[in-house]
Parts: C-alpha cells; structure tokens; sequence
C-alpha cells in the first residue's frame, strides 16, 4: 500500500522539506501549515495591521470583525454553548497556568488536585506550584500496561477532598486516548472540578464539549495546523465565572482609578493586552481548512499510517515501544542503545523525529528511561515517509550495535 497522502500538496513546508532532504516526523511537537493559513496571515498583515476592539477606523474594525469570527468559529469546533465560553490565550501552557492561578481562591489546604503520571509538564507544574503555593496535596493517578490511566485505582484515588482533575486527552508519549468519559464523571459526581489538556487531542477529530462534560479544555493551535503563540482556553459558563484576574493590563479593564479598578468577564477580561491577532485569524484559516476535509478520510489514513509505524518497529530487534499507542505517534527506545545517539544518527539522515524526555520527565523516570526516540505523524506523511524513516533507523542501528 502506497498510502500517499491527498493532502500533501497544500503544506509547502513539507514540500519545502523533502526539497531539502528532510523527512518530518515531528508534528506533535508542531504542525506545518496550510498555504491557506500562510495565506490568511499574509492577508492580514499586508492589507494593513491594526489593533483590535475600541478602534473606530477601518483597519481595527476589520481586524476585529476577523479577530472576533475566529471566536465564532472556534467555539463551533468545539461546540461550545457560546462564544464567550472562547478564550483567546498564547498557547495552551499559557491557558493552564490562567487556571492554575484563577482557581486558585477556590482552594484550601488539605484540599487535593489529581493529575496523571503521564502528563506533560505544562499540565504538571503548573498544578504542582498551585499545591506548593496553598498547601495542597498532589494526587497522581497510575497507569496500567498500556500507557492507560488506571481506572480501578482512579476510583480509589480520587475522593471527597478532590477538588480539581487535570488530565490529557492524549498522552504525547504513549499515543492512548485517555478514559476521559468516566474519570470525568467521578469527578462531576464529587463536585470537583475539572481540566482537559487537548494538546494532543485536538489536533485529532472534533470534540464535542457539551457531549465530554469537562470544565474546561485547553489546545494549541501550532499543533492544529496553525501557527505558534496562540491557543484556544474553552471553560463552561459556570466554571468560568469562578476564575479570578490573573493578568492585569489593558483591554481587559472595565473601568479604573488610581487606586482601584473593575475589570471584564470573559471571555475579554483574561485577554489582557493586545493579543496575538494575526495568530488567532490564522487560526481561523486553519480551523475554516480542517472543516472542509473530509474527516473519515483524514482519520483513515492516519491510521493506516500508525499501522505502518508500529508494524515496522515491531519488526526489529530490540525496539521496545512505549506503552501500547493508539494513533498520531510512537515512542520507542532501543536495548544498549542511547536515544541520543540514535537521534544523531537519525538526523544526519534528514530524519525530523525528537528524542529525550519530551516534556514529560516524571513518567520517564517511572518507566526507568531517561528518554526515547518519538516519531510523530501529520495528515501530510505519507508511506514514502516512513520507509525513508526505517531504512534510516536500519543503517543507524547498524552502527550503533
């Protein structure tokens, strides 16, 4: 099977690349783009920059109608119940430290958060300095064999002093969609809050945030086929109103005197100073692109690809994979052989894939590593892709043994 991708042709970095010799494997780490995402930021910016909101002339109005329908569409993404369920932040570490430091009223000493030992760290530390800062306690829920969270030990982990559960929707390391469904519903039933890092997740198929039930859910859109510095924070209406300011500046400010102030509610009012706005139109661009694909077709091939990926490195010996993944990636370490070494080698192959402990350090030292190679898919590989991969990992496994 050839598994040539249809949609190849619209990334003219990855053309770019092959141009070049380089062979990108990388895209849970960042996405290439579109040409319509290059073209809308070239549109923007060459049509004449201005500022967005408050502004009475022609350029802020039209960069704010186009800022404010990239809300309108985002929420549609998700299915939001309104757009103001929509904000606007620089990435997704950035929408997690909001909440980290705008729930944090809400929390008591004693009182416990639970997150997973396969988070990211931007779905980590954040939570960790908040238990540090208030006294709190950090839960870490378990995984079993297969890079799951444990569901028996969640039950028993998470209890009448939860009072938040932040989790990944898809672990960048292990390539498993987690049981989100019914850790959510524990922590609904204890009145607890809770957190979706969508990272990952997003970036395959549409979630649908009434149907999920989350309070909130956080992406990027430099993983979703848009560009860098920028992300989406969805929080339900409830949940939202309970977040204090935590960035304090202009745009967000309702009314202000020397000595005191009143400031927005969301979404504005956590949209302090001017924002990335040739970002969040790009966004746009990309979310207006992913919507005219046809999304069984984007799913099919992506794991027709995954299949290839796993099946070729279950062919050599010596690989060992990470956990069982499901889609999107893999990562894998290989006996006697160090991962960077094995990097190197890769590269100076005009390999792209990334090695090391890929933000996510506490779980590789729960599983005895002190990291791994990780091959990551975009809609834009295809078959030739992963077999320049593995003649590359053949001639580098070679050397190294």
């Amino acid at each position: 099977m050839s598994l040539i991708s249809p949609w190849r042709a619209a990334f003219p970095g990855i053309l770019a690349l092959e141009a070049e010799g380089q062979t990108y494997l990388d895209s849970a780490a960042t996405a290439q783009k579109p040409q319509a995402v290059l073209d809308s930021l070239l549109g923007y910016l060459a049509s004449g920059a201005a500022n967005v909101h408050r502004a009475q002339h022609l350029p802020g109005e039209r960069a704010t109608r186009a800022f404010e329908g990239t809300r309108d569409k985002a929420a549609a993404w998700l299915n939001a119940a309104s757009r103001d369920e929509i904000v606007f932040t620089r990435g997704s570490t950035e929408a997690l430290n909001l909440l980290a430091y705008g729930l944090e009223h809400l929390l008591q000493p004693g009182d416990e958060l639970v997150v997973s030992a396969l988070e990211h760290h931007a779905n980590l530390l954040p939570w960790q300095q908040l238990a540090l800062r208030r006294g709190l306690k950090l839960v870490v829920l378990p995984l079993d064999v297969t890079g799951s969270i444990d569901q028996a030990r969640s039950a028993e982990l998470i209890g009448p002093r939860t009072r938040l559960l932040a989790v990944a929707q898809l672990s960048n390391v292990l390539g498993r969609w987690q049981p989100l469904r019914e850790l959510l519903a524990l922590a609904r039933s204890l009145g607890a809050l809770s957190v979706v890092d969508g990272a990952q997740g997003a970036v395959h198929g549409r979630h649908d945030m009434q149907a999920l039930g989350c309070d909130f859910y956080v992406c990027s859109a430099h993983k979703l086929y848009g560009p860098d510095g920028v992300g989406l924070l969805y929080g339900r209406g409830e949940a939202l109103a309970q977040l204090r300011h935590w960035q304090f500046g202009g745009e967000m400010v309702l009314d202000a005197d020397y000595q005191d102030a009143r400031f927005r509610p969301a979404p504005l009012g956590f949209e302090a100073g001017t924002p990335p706005v040739s970002g969040v139109i790009a966004l746009g661009a990309a979310l207006d692109w992913l919507a005219g694909l046809d999304q069984a077709a984007v799913a099919g091939h992506e794991a027709a690809l995954h299949a290839k990926l796993l099946a070729g490195l279950g062919l050599r010996d010596g690989v060992r994979l990470l956990g069982a993944p499901q889609l999107a990636l893999a990562s894998f370490c290989v006996d006697g052989v160090h991962n960077a070494d094995l990097a190197h080698l890769l590269t100076e192959q005009g390999i792209a894939v990334r090695a090391g402990h890929h933000c996510a350090m506490p779980l590789m030292k729960g599983l005895g590593l002190s990291g791994a190679i990780r091959v990551s898919l975009g809609l834009y590989n295809d078959g030739a892709d992963l077999d320049r991969f593995f003649d590359a990992l053949d001639q580098a496994l070679e050397l190294l043994r």
